[in-house]
């Protein structure tokens, strides 16, 4: 049944769709080329309509629009150019140097603008050699230009046809990641699992999830007609995104010491009880997922307040039975309920026959980055201090390398696909040139195997060109989630393309194998020794950024305490850059950590240190919720004295990092009146409160013993 769901919510999803829209663009105009008696025209204007999908990627339709254009005029441009001088070597050589590092520097204006950069160069490639396919340079040009625009339109009608389509299905994976992160949760009241491997897990999950919020916030925020609907569905849509991030928040809130939690009652039947709670939130969680992706009204699979009465009840047992107080239980299934209540204001939306449309959810202008389109920006990247500039150092030099080698090798009208797998392989960093030159060449060859079975035992035209179809939609839906398995539908789908063009498959399948293999060895070996870019240089400033937003966040409790005008915006806005810099921490350490020993820098120390910033980050959550829900009486004397001491020790530790270009970090100033340092009255409530924030002062001591080893500056007091 599960797996069954996980198809259909596949089929369901955005990326099917893009294999669907991408596959339809390209196929139409070759087929009607064919119908017509001029493949050569359909093909061209086919390539222009699948190369310039690559910077269709998900996000307002204004953004896309733009970036289609400006693909289009690109395309038209940079064909000319590589057709006038496709007889000289030596100016395709210089073309590739200048188009390579121009091209390549547009990651400077961010994804969507390097994703229209790799297009444009691809485009170059494939352009160079290229002869018959129109009687002569501008009517090849004009073709491509005009698949361009073909392409743009079919992509555009659809986004206006369904306009919120998009949105729900980003929401759907993002559910769906949050569901996985609640399972992973729950692993923590298994007295077989391993914490530590639970930790690793959960933030690897984050690191996922957060690619899915930041996502949505262009797709939601940045979108005009969603933003400015007047009707229910564009707010309904907003609401439940910022329901999710509430309720990840809680999630994440639900840290606690699981060690002592274990020894204490692993035994009993609440703890258990706790894990297959947990379990159905995240099944029911996922059945809302699926539900929404399939654009039908959700329907809940299980009764959560009977459980939560359950559990209630195994609770109250544990509390007559045992000698031992039971609150840190209780705050678990005060917590659960929380999860529990979100789960089920998501499911309301949809039983209800009007949204409420006054609730108060921040200013959503503030909770997305603004790309800035401008030479300064690029100027100020040329620099050999720039991961970008040095890149597209790196990517101009192997092309021009590429191409001399692909020229001597003759490699004629296919030169274009070693150019292409240096493209697609070589990346900014090591680690991930290493990952994508691996993907790469297993694809390659499982697929070319494939592709050469299916052309032996499949002869039927028809039957090769419905596989044929069938491998390009699963090619263009898997290529952004799993590229490993898009290479190997991708490969043998080329196969029986070029078998329907009436060349030799065997040798287009060898030479295609050959070209992976010296294009990805160029691109691997470029990136080890031409302007090598190692997350060692980088990493320092990923945990000073990791830590300001834990120290931003972490006032926010304070802050709530003494009464000052905390606004929800405020508070969202610091939840969302501690997310942000937990995500781009961990990224950076899972990149190192496959480069080469020579070139890590303390792996273990590292490991620690964002274990002990993810516990810091719960544990906050926790006190923050914690906070906001009782009276200012319950926070006084001792546990504010020790949320000083810990405000005091996260100031000194982001101060110990004094490199350049790291995060901004200004101190946040507090006056706390006399009272709130007495202590007014003690209660079972006011001992968890300062047992947790006791909890986060040792992670915070732990976290500047950790840095002091990494930095090398030895332990300070």
């Amino acid at each position: 049944m599960v797996k069954t769901q996980d198809i259909l919510h596949f089929l369901y999803s955005q990326h099917f769709a893009n294999g669907l829209r991408i596959s339809f663009g390209a196929i139409i105009p070759a087929l009607i080329g064919y119908y017509f008696g001029d493949l050569s025209v359909g093909i061209a204007i086919s390539l222009g309509a699948l190369i310039s999908s690559i910077p269709d990627t998900p996000g307002p339709v204004s953004h896309r629009r733009n970036a289609l254009l400006a693909t289009l005029f690109l395309f038209f441009v940079t064909t000319l150019i590589t057709q006038l001088i496709n007889k000289y070597p030596i100016l395709i050589g210089i073309e590739l140097l200048i188009f390579g590092f121009i091209f390549g520097m547009f990651a400077t204006w961010g994804p969507r603008a390097a994703a229209v950069g790799t297009s444009t160069l691809i485009m170059i490639f494939l352009s160079i050699s290229e002869s018959g396919s129109a009687n002569n340079f501008l009517e090849y040009s004009l073709f491509v230009t005009i698949g361009c625009a073909w392409y743009t339109l079919l992509s555009l009608s659809l986004s206006q046809f369904m306009p919120y389509r998009l949105a729900q299905q980003e929401l759907a994976e993002a559910i769906r990641e949050i569901a996985t992160f609640i399972r992973i949760k729950s692993e923590f009241y298994d007295l077989k699992s391993d914490t530590d491997r639970s930790f690793s897990k959960l933030i690897d999950q984050q690191i996922i999830i957060n690619t899915h919020l930041d996502s949505l916030r262009e797709i939601l925020f940045k979108s005009k007609l969603i933003v400015k609907d007047s009707t229910s569905i564009g707010r309904t849509l907003i609401l439940i995104f910022s329901d999710i991030l509430d309720l990840f928040e809680k999630t994440m809130a639900t840290q606690y010491n699981y060690d002592e939690i274990r020894s204490r009652f692993g035994e009993t039947e609440a703890f258990n009880e706790i894990r297959i709670t947990l379990i159905r939130l995240a099944n029911e969680l996922d059945n809302f997922g699926y539900s929404l992706g399939a654009n039908r009204r959700p329907k809940s699979l299980f009764n959560l307040q009977d459980d939560l009465e359950n559990l209630k009840k195994l609770i109250d047992q544990t509390t007559e039975e045992s000698n031992e107080t039971t609150f840190v239980l209780k705050k678990i299934l005060i917590n659960v309920r929380g999860i529990s209540l979100r789960t089920q204001t998501l499911y309301s939306y949809f039983q209800k026959k009007e949204v409420d449309t006054k609730r108060n959810i921040g200013d959503i202008s503030k909770f997305v980055s603004h790309d800035v389109y401008d030479l300064k920006s690029f100027r100020n990247n040329l620099s050999f201090k720039s991961n970008t500039f040095r890149h597209s150092l790196r990517l101009a030099i192997i092309l021009v390398i590429g191409y001399i080698v692909a020229d001597l090798l003759n490699f004629n009208a296919h030169v274009h696909w070693i150019l292409l797998t240096i493209l697609v392989i070589l990346k900014p960093g090591w680690s991930l040139t290493k990952e994508r030159n691996f993907q790469r060449l297993v694809g390659t060859i499982v697929g070319g195997i494939a592709g050469i079975i299916i052309l032996i035992w499949v002869k039927d035209p028809s039957a090769r060109f419905v596989i044929l179809l069938i491998f390009m939609v699963l090619t263009y839906s898997l290529i952004r989630i799993n590229y490993i398995i898009s290479v190997m539908f991708m490969t043998p789908y080329l196969l029986i393309l070029f078998s329907f063009l009436g060349q030799d498959t065997m040798e287009v399948a060898q030479e295609r194998i050959f070209a992976t293999f010296i294009g990805s060895g160029l691109a691997f070996i470029s990136s080890y020794i031409i302007f090598p870019s190692w997350e060692r240089h980088q990493i320092q400033d990923n945990m000073q950024k990791l830590l300001i937003a834990n120290y931003n966040y972490f006032t926010k409790i304070l802050e709530t305490v003494i009464g000052r005008n905390l606004t929800e915006t405020d508070y969202k806005l610091a939840r969302k850059d501690v997310y942000i810099a937990t995500a781009n921490m961990a990224s950076a350490f899972q990149r190192m950590i496959t480069e080469p020993k020579s070139k890590q820098k303390d792996s273990k120390g590292l490991n620690k240190f964002i274990i002990f910033n993810h516990l810091f980050t719960s544990h906050t959550a926790n006190l923050i919720s914690t906070v906001r829900n009782v009276s200012n009486d319950e926070i006084t004397g001792e546990p504010i004295k020790n949320l000083k001491r810990v405000l005091n020790t996260l100031e000194k530790l982001i101060k110990s990092y004094k490199r350049e270009g790291t995060g901004s970090f200004e101190e946040v100033k507090f006056q706390i009146p006399e009272q709130l340092l007495l202590d007014v009255k003690d209660s079972a409530e006011k001992k968890f409160i300062n047992g947790q924030v006791l909890e986060l002062r040792k992670i915070s001591i732990d976290l500047q013993k950790n840095s002091d080893d990494i930095l090398g500056q030895g332990n300070v007091a």
